[in-house]
C-alpha cells in the first residue's frame, strides 16, 4: 500500500472517533475481519487492540458482529460493561448481500435497547459497514 492509502485509512479511524493513546478493546475477531482497518486503528491510537479477555476499563470498543453471532443487543450490552463514560462503540457488520449481514433496523433497535445512541454509519473496506455508537455520559451510574 502507498502512504496515501495508509493515510486514508488512518483518517477513517480519526473520523470515526478514535484518539491517540486510547485503549481499544476488540470483540468478535475472526479470520474474516478487515486487517487493514484493524492496523489503521492501531496506527492511529499508537497501541495494539486489546482482546475480549481484557478486564480493565477501555476507552472504546471495536465489535465485529455477524448475524449468526447471537443476540446483538446482548453483545452491545456486554461491550459497554468495561468502557469509559461517553465511550465509542464501533459496531462492524457485513455489508448488504455478504454472509452474516445484519439489517439496519436490527442494529438501530439493538443499539436503542442497549442504551446506545447511533451517530453515523460508514463503509469500512469492501466487506464491512461500521455503525458508530456512543454510550451515554452517565452510563456507569446505572450499571449493576
Amino acid at each position: 500500500m502507498s502512504a496515501t492509502a495508509d493515510h486514508a485509512e488512518t483518517s477513517l479511524a480519526a473520523r470515526l472517533g478514535f484518539q491517540s493513546d486510547q485503549v481499544v478493546q476488540e470483540i468478535g475477531y475472526d479470520e474474516d475481519v478487515d486487517q487493514d482497518f484493524r492496523e489503521a486503528i492501531e496506527a492511529h491510537i499508537a497501541n495494539d487492540l486489546v482482546d475480549e479477555d481484557y478486564d480493565d476499563v477501555a476507552d472504546a470498543v471495536v465489535l465485529w458482529f455477524r448475524e449468526e453471532d447471537g443476540d446483538l443487543t446482548d453483545a452491545l450490552v456486554d461491550a459497554t460493561e468495561l468502557v469509559e463514560d461517553n465511550a465509542l462503540i464501533l459496531l462492524l457488520t457485513p455489508k448488504t448481500g455478504r454472509p452474516g449481514y445484519v439489517e439496519a433496523s436490527d442494529i438501530s433497535e439493538a443499539a436503542q435497547t442497549a442504551g446506545l445512541s447511533q451517530t453515523k454509519s460508514i463503509s469500512v473496506g469492501k466487506e464491512w459497514l461500521a455503525s458508530r455508537l456512543m454510550t451515554p455520559k452517565a452510563a456507569k451510574s446505572g450499571k449493576r
